[in-house]
């Protein structure tokens, strides 16, 4: 299991797997960070399509083309804002992560990448969020088997560090 996960530094929207995750919000229309830079790959027809999706919740996640992107699917996750830890955040950036890999392999994924959800603008805690990633994956393989590769796309050394830590920690 160990050997389906690969954690690297570098841009998501480069990454040639089947499917990439968008941390969007609420909308899908777009936004900063991540979201702002997949759109932007991704080309205008991306937000056409995001248009009609009439937005998601925090926690779920839905499924768009890829477009001009590497990645045939977009999968978009609304992860939380972090307000302390009392207004369920644990649990919400853990179902993104589950409906995430679900929705992978509904549409016949065998590789996905992930940026690292909520921990940028949303401000949730790095390493507790690398902690229910890590988690939430080795869950999700202990009972699917038709991922092949999951890789974590980290932006900055901070972000690498703490990824490789938490990985050996859990895995």
């Amino acid at each position: 299991m160990k050997e389906k996960i690969r954690i690297v530094e570098g841009d998501i929207t480069k990454q040639e797997v089947d499917a990439i995750v968008n941390a969007a919000n609420t909308s899908l229309l777009g936004g900063g960070g991540v979201d702002g830079a997949i759109h932007r790959a991704a080309g205008p027809e991306l937000l056409e399509e995001t248009r009609q999706m009439g937005g998601c919740p925090t926690g779920e996640a839905r499924v768009s083309k890829g477009y001009n992107l590497p990645a045939k699917w977009v999968i978009h996750t609304v992860g939380p804002v972090w307000a302390g830890g009392h207004k369920n955040e644990d649990n919400l950036l853990a179902n993104c992560y589950r409906n995430s890999l679900t929705a992978a392999v509904a549409r016949g994924a065998k590789t996905v990448a992930f940026p690292s959800i909520s921990t940028g603008a949303y401000g949730f805690p790095l390493e507790r969020a690398t902690e229910i990633a890590m988690r939430e994956t080795k869950r999700f393989l202990e009972n699917n088997e038709s991922l092949e590769k999951i890789v974590f796309v980290c932006f900055g050394e901070r972000v690498l560090k703490t990824y490789q830590e938490v990985f050996e920690r859990i895995f």
